[in-house]
């Protein structure tokens, strides 16, 4: 008896162990299958949202939270998450965007014009900008619960559903603000019909626009700075013609400036949303142009400096670096307002040693090249991001890594004495150098992220620099040490001289090398820096900092200015 209860209680105690590990597998194994389908039917809905957006004739965005109230332009219901086109305006949630994008049409970027010459109003219904007004009451839009008010996509008029009937001129869209950065959709129609392109049909179409239409085409580095780019380029899409809005991560600059071919010759800006090498990309391929004789249709280069350096914008007066402080519509207003000046651009030839076989490189310089301490810093910090890419999102981590490089150098000191590596040679005529550890070749007044290099602090005199006068400025530093007392005014630069033509011959060993923030190693060569051409750029100078008064002091232009005056001494405005 006391066997069959102890064989009794055994199987229970068995079949609790069986059924607490079923249980405690199930609890295990059912989550992991829910993650696991929910993981697959994300995946699987993300490529179909992919694949949507993709064929559609909308620039659709998804979005999980819409940063104001928002509604949906087919049901009429507010969303919390869902699509949005960056260039007409319309959102729809998830469950109405197929019949949104059958139902409601984009902006149509070439269509024609109405029997008068004149463009038709193009209205979308609902979630108008933050803080925008009627056009007829004067009183604020978009402030009812509900899908209310009007937009139109063109000239972004804004106006109540009540007063749409006293709204002069209904139909008649004059696209705005920007009207004379807009590239009209009848315009792009007219064009398409032409027998004949030639630059005289264009000049034609073109005065329909107006005797002051400067179109403008806007390339973004989506990958530039803080990676504001894509951002960017839905704000622009929504105030310009979608048609002069490309994304450099798609399509190359080459073939996006041949849209400048379509256009009145002499009269296109080019805005380029990046840093330093992305305006180097896109002048690159506007040489190229050169070479397909298409010199008339050239366009001036303006910048909206999202990179970490931003010299080149720096010094023509944009900034040093943009994070969204002004709005769009002040970007471009800036871009209207700007001066046309002439800038030189260099070529690199760096023949390796011993290498007879093979051809030298040939690279184009628009900023400066140097050899030495920021070389370095410049080629562990490229090393570094092309392993993590996602780390340097960040202007400020970007500069935070800059500096830990250049505090290791400091320790370490990997250039030198360089003196004894190298030899320098200006104009032809050999130069005696000092213990130096780096030699830098500037074209531009700034250098290192915002520092005015030749002038150092301004308290020694030295010939003025400029942007057009065919010649470089060659100093040396001492270090990373002495870079950052430079940088910071504590210390200047040694002057090796100006030159039309600089020439460094590397003995022996391998230095870090940099033009323009792309860094290589480079083993014994002769680097010759020649002048290559001119390009035309965009001055900013409604704004001056303290920086630009203390360089008006320190050099003396050719023809004397006021000390407050807003252009610099090294630009030279040209006509447009």
């Amino acid at each position: 008896m006391c066997q069959e209860g102890g064989e009794a209680r055994e199987d229970c105690g068995s079949r609790e162990e069986w059924t607490l590990l079923f249980w405690t597998s199930l609890a295990v194994i059912v989550p992991v299958i829910l993650t696991l389908w929910c993981s697959a039917q994300r995946s699987k809905r993300k490529t179909y949202m992919k694949e949507f957006f993709r064929k559609s004739k909308h620039g659709w965005h998804y979005t999980d939270l819409f940063n104001k109230p928002t509604y949906c332009c087919v049901c009429l219901q507010h969303i919390l998450h869902g699509a949005f086109c960056d260039c007409c305006g319309v959102c729809a949630d998830e469950q109405c965007l197929r019949r949104a994008d059958r139902s409601l049409p984009c902006k149509e970027i070439m269509a024609p014009s109405r029997p008068d010459g004149s463009t038709e109003h193009r209205w979308v219904r609902g979630n108008v900008p933050l803080a925008s007004y009627c056009a007829v009451c004067k009183q604020q839009c978009g402030t009812q619960p509900k899908l209310c008010d009007l937009r139109c996509v063109w000239c972004q008029t804004t106006v109540h559903d009540d007063c749409m009937d006293g709204l002069a001129d209904a139909e008649t869209c004059d696209l705005g603000e920007f009207h004379s950065l807009i590239i009209p959709p009848h315009y792009l129609y007219l064009v398409n019909k032409l027998r004949r392109r030639h630059p005289d049909e264009f000049t034609k179409l073109g005065a329909s626009c107006g005797s002051s239409w400067t179109p403008v085409l806007v390339l973004a580095n989506t990958r530039s700075g803080n990676n504001m780019g894509e951002a960017l380029l839905g704000e622009f899409r929504t105030l310009l013609n979608p048609v002069q809005v490309f994304d450099l991560s798609e399509l190359t600059p080459s073939k996006a400036l041949q849209l400048c071919t379509l256009l009145p010759p002499g009269r296109v800006r080019v805005l380029v949303c990046g840093g330093d090498g992305t305006v180097g990309w896109v002048l690159d391929a506007i040489d190229a142009m050169k070479l397909k004789d298409q010199d008339q249709f050239i366009p001036r280069v303006t910048i909206l400096p999202l990179g970490t350096g931003n010299d080149l914008s720096n010094t023509l007066g944009w900034g040093a670096g943009y994070a969204g402080e002004i709005p769009v519509e002040q970007v471009l207003r800036n871009v209207l307002d700007a001066e046309v000046v002439k800038m030189d651009r260099w070529k690199v030839q760096v023949a390796s040693k011993g290498v007879y076989f093979r051809k030298p490189k040939v690279l184009s310089m628009n900023n400066y090249f140097s050899v030495g301490p920021d070389a370095l810093m410049a080629l562990n910090f490229h090393a570094h991001r092309e392993k993590t890419p996602s780390f340097f999102s960040s202007r400020i981590i970007n500069k935070a890594v800059y500096f830990l490089y250049g505090t290791k150098d400091c320790l370490v000191q990997e250039c030198k004495d360089l003196d004894k590596r190298i030899e320098l040679e200006l104009d032809g005529e050999r130069v005696a150098l000092p213990s130096l550890e780096g030699i830098i070749v500037c074209n531009i007044g700034y250098w290192g992220g915002g520092c005015r290099l030749w002038e150092g602090m301004g308290d020694e005199p030295c010939p003025p620099t400029r942007l057009d006068d065919g010649l470089l400025e060659v100093v040396g530093v001492f270090g990373s040490f002495h870079c950052a007392q430079i940088q910071v005014k504590l210390a200047n630069p040694v002057r090796l001289g100006q030159a039309h033509t600089v020439r460094l011959v590397l003995k022996s060993s391998t230095m870090p090398m940099q033009v323009d923030g792309e860094p290589w190693a480079q083993g014994p060569c002769t680097i010759t820096i020649t002048h290559k051409t001119q390009t035309f750029m965009l001055y900013h100078s409604t704004e001056q900092t303290d920086d630009d008064d203390d360089e008006s002091s320190a050099s003396e232009p050719e023809s004397p200015a006021p000390h407050d005056s807003p252009r610099p001494p090294w630009l030279t405005t040209v006509q447009a």
